[in-house]
């Protein structure tokens, strides 16, 4: 077995939901091993953490720029490799780009920042340190959502011609849901989330399966972005429809509001021979539909002999043992690591995870919506958006 990939975390401190999500899926890669953490503004809350989860005092730190500092002072095979970034989206920018510029590989929670020009600020500090720069989307990881992509890409939907995605939750439903949250009050506050809320927090997963399903980036979006709440200072619910650079053209709808809905992801592509239908409740369920036909329901699991070379990578039991969310999740960690062990993304190979080009795809879309909806649901381009107002 090869050495761990030895890694840091910033944020994911006590009562943070999404730094216990990252640090499960890093540890059932069993590739990953968390030596050094930065896990809260508080530096003693934050060595009060790392003793927790076993890390030496030495290593649990009281910021970022500690360290980097100190890390960077161990010898190379001690040292950590990479970062887990899972703060709230403001901070990314700054600590994405510290981390690059000293030598460390980034994987980092979405979206890619909150406003387009720190991810402009991510996207040069790629370019430069030429460093390893992942994205968490987390429902690329699922094997039928990677099935689906293959089954595309060989031509079996034929010309795309129309794709529905909507992600829907209810989670900040009713005016106190803000309060005593510490996940709902930064998501729902313009200075911690960004330019946008529930387009930003939710809509970008559903914006990155369009384009990592279709294998085709959106080029124009006609949106409408509200608060559905009264105070609400960011957006809870929006739709937009958008044209794909093949020619089709589809809606996507991303809410918090939704009374019932929990998390209900789903998404259907319709090509001129068939379409494909999957729902992120239902993850190791993918349907194929024909005209005329009847439905074929497809199933994940190891050793399916119907599944596509890339799907079967990332089954690790047989069908009929249900996979789920921390283990799409760890199929992203899992291909980080492979890369950074590897000194880089291996040639010819498709990354396992979201890219910097994913990201600012999915950004130069926030803005987009943004300023559509503030001139009446104007088709907007997304190319040179941040150069509009």
């Amino acid at each position: 077995m090869p050495k761990k990939v030895r890694m840091g975390m910033v944020g994911g401190g006590q009562g943070a939901f999404i730094g216990a999500i990252h640090r499960l899926a890093a540890g059932i890669t069993g590739e990953i091993a968390l030596v050094a953490g930065a896990f809260s503004r508080d530096g003693d809350a934050s060595r009060a953490f790392g003793a927790e989860l076993g890390l030496s005092p030495e290593r649990s730190y009281a910021s970022y720029t500690e360290m980097f500092g100190a890390e960077l002072a161990l010898p190379e095979d001690i040292r950590m490799q990479c970062v887990s970034i899972v703060t709230p989206n403001d901070s990314h920018a700054d600590i994405a780009c510290s981390a690059m510029k000293a030598g460390f590989d980034v994987i980092c929670d979405k979206p890619l920042a909150g406003v387009l020009e720190d991810a402009l600020r991510i996207e040069e500090a790629v370019k430069e340190t030429g460093r390893l720069f992942a994205l968490t989307q987390t429902y690329t990881g699922y094997p039928m959502a990677i099935e689906a992509r293959e089954r595309i890409a060989a031509g079996e939907l034929g010309e795309i011609r129309r794709v529905a995605v909507s992600y829907l939750q209810d989670w900040l439903s009713r005016e106190d849901d803000t309060k005593g949250s510490k996940q709902a009050s930064w998501r729902s506050d313009p200075a911690r989330s960004g330019e946008s809320g529930a387009f930003a927090d939710i809509g970008t997963h559903a914006y990155n399966m369009v384009e990592f399903m279709t294998g085709e980036r959106v080029t124009d979006v006609a949106a409408e972005l509200r608060a559905v709440l009264p105070g609400r200072a960011i957006d809870d619910d929006g739709m937009a429809m958008f044209r794909l650079d093949g020619g089709a053209a589809g809606l996507i709808s991303a809410s918090q509001v939704c009374s019932g809905a929990i998390n209900a992801l789903r998404i259907e592509i319709y090509g001129s021979k068939a379409s494909l239908h999957w729902f992120q409740e239902e993850p190791n369920t993918l349907s194929l539909k024909r005209r005329g036909e009847p439905e074929m329901v497809l199933r994940s699991g190891a050793g399916t002999p119907y599944l596509s070379d890339a799907a079967l990578a990332v089954c690790r039991t047989p069908g009929g043992h249900p996979e789920g969310y921390i283990e799409a999740f760890a199929n992203l960690y899992a291909a980080f690591a492979g890369d950074v062990r590897d000194g880089g993304k291996r040639p010819g190979t498709p990354p396992g995870y979201a890219t910097i080009e994913d990201g600012m795809s999915a950004m130069r879309f926030i803005r987009a919506a943004n300023i559509s909806s503030k001139n009446n649901s104007a088709w907007t381009p997304l190319a040179g958006i941040e150069n509009q107002s």
